[in-house]
């Protein structure tokens, strides 16, 4: 047996006798333990041709051309009561390969660990501990959550998830949200060798009706060794209106800067701003449109090579259909240009756009 299949079959197990333990210490509260499950299986279309079948390398969603694949598929566990919950969702598929190539083992198939407890009996005052979802962005790895197909430059390079302690209040009438955060890292659930900063992160999410979602997240740390330390900030603004049930409209913002070098009041920059237009015909239609812009000159997250750094812009529509309550088919549209010519064609040549076709299904329960 392998030793990481050897680790996973132990972390399984390990997560078995925990909960049984919980669920047998009260046994006057009602627990739930709930399973669930989603796949994509997807087919990209990119008409440049890349021989080594990857999209650049900057998408980590849906990454592959010429090729059906599984973009993401999960199972998942979660127990809550009132005072205890906790998920462990195991994955793979493209995705997991892309966005946890820095995971070492067993590691890289791990979608989601955690374990909260509530903090007071009367607030919701929670404290959560472990690989959790990423606290920034309105987009995540599960397709069927997102308006577009596939996920925005903004999402493809800010963390899907992170890992540590969250403290997260939620106040009784809903409408606010407030977190703050200690971090592994920048999309880590490993610190990088030699790095002992501690990073931070905080949101604050305000929802004045069921229509509108207003939401800030930030993070504050360093992806480097400490001999190398540059510092990060990082921020994220966006809005999600629901105008009418037939139409929507989502803005969103990242702004980020970083030291030029270790102890530098001299900083790099980059943004990515985004809108969605989403109109839903009935229930089981959703059309969307997208567009965006990418700007990061020193190639602090998205490095071409290329004199002008990373100067992209991207156009993309899609159209879904619920086929069932747990089955929904999607189709994309995508283009992307650059300033400089930095995506790959079959013959080794660059081009300065690619546009790609994408269709998907997902199954969830």
């Amino acid at each position: 047996m392998k030793r990481s299949v050897r680790n996973l079959i132990m972390i399984l197990l390990f997560t078995g006798a925990a909960a049984g333990s919980c669920l047998a210490q009260d046994t006057t509260e009602n627990k739930p333990l709930t399973f669930s499950g989603y796949a994509e299986v997807y087919y990209t279309y990119d008409f440049n041709r890349p021989g080594d079948h990857t999209r650049p390398a900057f998408l980590y969603s849906h990454n592959r051309t010429g090729e059906i694949n599984l973009n993401l598929g999960y199972l998942k566990a979660a127990y809550g009561s009132s005072r205890v919950r906790g998920n462990l969702a195991l994955a793979a598929g493209t995705y997991m390969n892309a966005n946890y190539a820095a995971e070492e083992g067993v590691l890289k198939n791990i979608y989601e660990a955690n374990i909260g407890v509530k903090l007071s009996g009367k607030r919701k005052l929670w404290i959560d501990a472990g690989i959790l979802p990423s606290h920034i962005g309105f987009e995540s790895a599960v397709g069927k959550d997102n308006w577009t197909l596939t996920r925005g430059l903004a999402a493809e390079n800010s963390p899907y998830f992170e890992t540590g302690l969250r403290l997260g209040y939620t106040t009784l009438n809903g409408k606010w949200y407030l977190a703050a955060l200690y971090l592994n890292g920048w999309q880590r659930i490993q610190r990088p060798e030699e790095n002992n900063t501690p990073a931070f992160g905080a949101e604050v999410t305000f929802r004045p009706s069921e229509k509108v979602t207003l939401n800030y997240s930030g993070f504050s740390g360093s992806d480097q060794p400490d001999s190398l330390r540059k510092m990060r900030y990082f921020n994220n603004l966006y809005g999600i209106f629901q105008i009418s049930d037939r139409f929507g409209i989502t803005a969103g913002i990242d702004f980020g800067l970083e030291q030029q070098e270790k102890g530098s009041g001299d900083l790099h920059t980059w943004y990515a701003p985004v809108l969605i237009f989403r109109y839903s015909p009935s229930s089981r239609i959703h059309i969307a449109v997208r567009g965006e812009y990418y700007r990061d000159k020193n190639g602090v997250i998205l490095a071409t090579g290329m004199t002008h750094g990373a100067a992209l812009t991207g156009v993309s529509a899609n159209v879904d259909y619920a086929i069932t309550s747990h089955v929904v088919w999607r189709t994309e549209a995508r283009n992307l240009s650059s300033k400089d010519a930095i995506f790959i064609k079959k013959d080794g040549s660059v081009a300065g756009h690619t546009t790609a076709a994408t269709t998907a299904l997902a199954i969830f329960f």
